[in-house]
């Protein structure tokens, strides 16, 4: 299937505006820093990983390729993230709630997106596809109401490999993790169509927001190739704090689009050979070039 024939389906199973993203189309943009630890330094030689404190930019948002959907309905929630070092070349990590992922197939996956539009359509795809089954029951945690983005944990899911100064490779999984539980919350309660983003604000206002960024480092018997996987028993370790400090000036209210794009690579990183994620340079392209025109 065509990145082209990919976003016309998605764009019609979701109803989404013009100009939209074709996923995730509701969402706000933050400010923050990212520092990485001196264990992530040892494995990977990519500038932001050097340990220094430096500048990212964060946007969460909703999985709905509508932007009118309301945030007290599930849905899966996302946790994108643009890093650069001192050559200002970005790398971008793109994290959901859900802790998996179903397919290796890009048909598939839309048509599971085109499924999930409707409570009864979904039921009846899986009652075609049950080996489908187990993977998305597994997804099912990070499709319910989220009380906040700060207690939302997500998963970049894809592997990447680590190089070191001297070229030795290391496969990981990354995974960001929040330091806020149900003890910090705010004592107002956010009811409205936007209250996740009414939420953050107010809990910005009163300090940083912070995610731990961890990662699987992949053993024998993990394949870094294959999306829908679990890496059981793999080695985890801490390579970092992601800390979002205030709102951002939306940097596409002058027309010019800020795109996430998790095949961007930098010195220090390669992608596996893995169907999904190679797919999604392609449809990325594609959305952009639909919701510039």
């Amino acid at each position: 299937m065509e990145p082209e024939e990919a976003i016309d389906r998605l764009r019609a199973a979701f109803g989404g505006p013009p100009g939209y993203r074709t996923l995730h189309a509701k969402g706000r943009f933050y400010s923050g820093t990212f520092t990485a630890t001196p264990e992530a330094a040892v494995l990977c030689r990519a500038g932001h990983l050097d340990g220094r404190t430096r500048p990212v930019l964060v946007r969460w948002s909703t999985a709905s390729g509508n932007g009118r959907t309301k945030d007290t309905s599930p849905d899966i929630r996302g946790m994108a993230v643009k890093l650069a070092g001192d050559d200002g070349q970005p790398f971008d990590l793109l994290g959901q709630t859900s802790p998996s992922f179903p397919t290796q197939d890009p048909e598939e996956f839309v048509r599971i997106a085109e499924a999930s539009v409707k409570q009864l359509t979904l039921p009846l795809f899986l009652l075609r596809h049950p080996r489908l089954v187990p993977a998305l029951v597994r997804g099912l945690a990070g499709v319910k109401p989220h009380h906040s983005f700060a207690e939302a944990a997500f998963h970049p899911l894809h592997a990447y490999g680590w190089l070191d100064e001297h070229g030795r490779r290391t496969w990981v999984r990354y995974q960001f993790r929040p330091t806020a539980t149900q003890a910090d919350r705010l004592p107002e309660t956010f009811e409205g169509r936007d209250r996740l983003a009414e939420e953050i604000a107010a809990r910005l206002a009163r300090g940083p927001v912070v995610h731990e960024v961890w990662v699987q480092v992949a053993g024998e018997g993990h394949d870094p190739d294959d999306v829908t996987t679990s890496w059981r028993g793999a080695r985890e370790l801490l390579v970092g704090r992601l800390v979002v400090t205030a709102e951002a000036d939306d940097p596409e209210a002058g027309g010019a689009p800020t795109v996430f794009d998790p095949t961007r690579t930098v010195d220090g990183i390669k992608l596996p050979n893995d169907p999904i994620l190679r797919y999604r340079r392609g449809a990325y392209t594609e959305s952009v070039r639909r919701r510039t025109s």
